[in-house]
Parts: structure tokens; C-alpha cells; sequence
């Protein structure tokens, strides 16, 4: 008789829900930041504008030292590590809150959101990497897809939490991203591989980039540069269409509750999606960026964004399962911060045209972009199936009977 072993429980471990709260607390200092930097810097330079270049300080330290610092990591146990990159960013924090507090140099607080942004990425990355160790294989797109629906219930409360503490005092809001910002370092899970969960890797390699790899940080890149194109021109967007500016805060709300339901969609689905479905994924971004751009109405507005809204979740959950697939274990962490990297980006391309230009031209941009990724991964797709149609009849061609060749007569 042989013996069956227990279905495995569906309900999530102890270990998990404390990473899923890792996360999302993870996620709040970024969420909140460009509202409480805004009400930091306008009593330190009277203008509220000014916080965007904290933002973009912290952004672009983020892109600067996510790899060679995910690199060094791999000299170090990895819990304790990024349990000091946690630290060092709470550190950071504390520090932008102090100086803000006894009104110090503007520089000085742009120098301490920049180091606050430098650990971002590796320690995302490193964060990432971690799941695989507490879900099996085949409960990490469910996984993902419940991460994915608290970053985008994050990015929604934060900053409504920013303006409310902001209200009372630009210091509030500050402190709040401090005592949020560090709960990973107090939720974070021990390493205890669950069963069917991959074991950390002894041994360490370099991430080499191939075209793979390459091709869905792209993809990573043109999802955000999308969204940040539409919500980073909100206000130019509504102005254009004669509201008031308050009206801008429209079409980022559009985006945030279409993916706050796609994640919700991805977590109940909990399954690898299929190529067909990515690829609609894909278009339907583009659908949305080119409804905003070429629709010249508040209606056609609302539309796109709620399209490229509801994709968001479902295309982060998929490019992050993609990556696992494509890297070896020990190179996950780095990969992962690497998407990171794209995702801040698209960001930065979005903010400089929309600087440099305007909101149509960065759209623009966007569309001809997310175009582009749709033909190269409609031409990879195509061409991998072909390929798999091939081997699939050579195999068969193999595996027939031949009818036995007679003598001759």
C-alpha cells in the first residue's frame, strides 16, 4: 500500500503573512515620499516643488547603487544583511526629519533622501528573493499576486496618510515613513524553507544579462514609465482640458483602483498566465497610454488610465515570475533589483520628458515604446512557439513505427 502524503494547506504560514507585512511596509517610505518630501521642502525653500528633487535624488541614488550593493551582499547571510539596509534607510529617515525639523540647508536634506534611496534597490531585491524560500513553486504566482495587491493598497493609503499627518506638522509625515519604513526589520521572517520551496544557493555567480532577461527589464521599464507618465502629468492633463488642477488627482485614482482590483484578480487566479495573455496584457497597456494621448477628452482620460491601471498588477506579478524562471537562485536577488532599476527608470524617462516637453510628448514616447515591446515580444513568442511546434513533430516522427522494408526481389 502506498502511502499518500497530505494535501498542502492553502492558508498562509505564519512566515508568509509576516513577509507580506514586510512588504508592504517596505513599500511605504517610497509611496509616501513624494507628498511628505513636497511638505518638507516648501517650509525650507517656499516651495513645494522643491521635492521633487529630493524625489529625485532618492530615485536616482536607487539606480546608482542597487546592483553593487546586492553584489556585496553576497559576501554576508542575506537576513542580516538586508536587515541592515532596512536600517540604514530607517537611518536616513531620521535624519531627513531632523533636519528638517531645526530647519537645516536644503542640500543636506536632498544628501539625506539620496542615501535613504541608495539601499532601495538591493534591498527590494533581496526582499523578492526571500519569498522563494517560503512558498513552494507552485504557489508563487498566488503569492506574488497577493504582494502585488498590498504595494498597490500602499501606494494608495500612503500618501493620503502623508497629507493627513502633513496637515499637522511636515515632521509628522516624516516620522511616519520612519516607524513604517523600519517594520521589515522587526517582520521579517527567519529562513525556514517551507516544503517545496527552493534552499538558498551556497554558491554565488554573477548575473549575466542575456537578451531574455534584457528584453523584461524593458518590458519592466515601459509598464512604469506608462504609469508615472499619467500620474506625474495628472495635473498638466487635467489642465488641459480647462479643470482646475485639483481635478489631476482624477485620473491618478482611476489607476490606483483598476489595480488594486488586478491584483486582486491575480491572487485568486494564482497561476502562471499564458503567452497569448501576456501579450493582451501587453496591448491593452498600450491601449490605455494611446486612449490618454490621442482621445482629447476627460472621458478618454479616465478610460486609459483605468485600462493601463488594470494590467499594472498582473504584468508586475508576471515579469517577476518570469525573471525567477530565467536566473539561477543565487542570482535572483540581483535580478531582482535590477527590475527594480528599470521600473525607476521608466520614472526618470517619464519626468524628464514631461520637464524637457510636455505631458503629450512624454505620452507619445510611452506609446511608441510600449508599440515596440509589443511587436518584439509578439516576435519572441511566435518564434518560440514554432520552435516547440518543431520538436514537438520531430519527436513524434521519432516515436512512430516504420513498416519493415521487405526484401528485394
Amino acid at each position: 500500500m502506498v502511502a499518500t502524503s497530505p494535501a498542502p494547506s492553502r492558508r498562509p504560514s505564519g512566515a508568509l503573512l509576516r513577509w507580506f507585512g514586510s512588504y508592504g511596509t517596505f513599500t511605504v517610505p517610497q509611496a509616501a515620499a513624494p507628498i511628505a518630501f513636497s511638505l518638507i521642502a516648501l517650509p525650507l525653500t517656499g516651495d513645494a516643488s522643491s521635492g521633487a528633487t529630493m524625489m529625485l535624488a532618492m530615485t536616482a541614488a536607487q539606480v546608482i547603487g542597487a546592483v553593487p550593493i546586492t553584489r556585496l551582499g553576497q559576501r554576508f547571510s542575506a537576513l542580516p544583511y538586508l536587515r541592515a539596509l532596512i536600517g540604514l534607510r530607517t537611518l536616513a529617515l531620521v535624519a531627513i526629519a531632523l533636519l528638517a525639523g531645526i530647519g537645516a540647508p536644503f542640500p543636506l536634506v536632498v544628501a539625506g533622501a539620496a542615501l535613504a534611496g541608495v539601499v532601495n534597490g538591493a534591498a527590494y531585491g533581496m526582499l523578492r528573493a526571500s519569498l522563494n524560500q517560503l512558498v513552494p513553486a507552485a504557489r508563487l504566482p498566488r503569492a506574488l499576486g497577493v504582494a502585488a495587491t498590498i504595494n498597490e493598497v500602499v501606494f494608495v493609503s500612503a500618501p493620503v496618510l502623508a497629507a493627513t499627518l502633513g496637515s499637522l506638522s511636515p515632521q509628522a509625515a516624516a516620522w511616519a515613513m520612519v516607524v513604517l519604513g523600519a517594520g521589515p526589520m522587526l517582520l521579517l521572517p527567519r529562513a525556514r524553507v517551507a516544503a517545496g520551496a527552493d534552499a538558498p544557493a551556497p554558491q554565488r555567480g554573477r548575473l549575466r544579462l542575456s537578451p531574455s532577461i534584457l528584453l523584461w527589464l524593458v518590458c519592466g521599464g515601459a509598464s512604469a514609465a506608462s504609469i508615472s507618465a499619467i500620474e506625474i502629468g495628472a495635473v498638466a492633463l487635467a489642465s488641459s482640458f480647462g479643470l482646475p488642477p485639483a481635478w489631476g488627482v482624477v485620473f491618478p485614482v482611476a489607476i490606483c483602483v483598476t489595480s488594486v482590483l488586478g491584483g486582486i484578480w491575480v491572487s485568486v487566479h494564482g497561476r502562471m498566465p499564458r503567452r497569448r495573455t501576456v501579450l493582451a496584457w501587453l496591448a491593452v497597456t498600450g491601449l490605455g497610454v494611446a486612449s490618454v494621448v490621442l482621445g482629447h477628452s476627460v472621458a478618454a482620460t479616465i478610460v486609459g488610465a483605468m485600462l493601463v491601471g488594470a494590467v499594472l498588477a498582473p504584468l508586475a506579478t508576471y515579469y517577476s515570475l518570469i525573471l525567477d524562471a530565467l536566473v539561477a537562485p543565487e542570482n535572483r536577488a540581483e535580478v531582482f533589483a535590477q527590475l527594480r532599476t528599470a521600473n525607476a527608470l521608466g520614472i526618470i524617462t517619464s519626468s524628464a520628458l514631461i520637464s524637457a516637453a510636455s505631458v503629450e510628448v512624454a505620452l507619445l514616447v510611452v506609446m511608441t515604446v510600449m508599440a515596440i515591446v509589443l511587436v518584439v515580444v509578439g516576435g519572441v513568442f511566435t518564434a518560440g512557439w514554432v520552435q516547440v511546434r518543431r520538436l514537438r513533430a520531430a519527436h513524434e516522427d521519432a516515436a512512430a513505427p516504420r513498416e519493415p522494408v521487405g526484401p528485394r526481389r
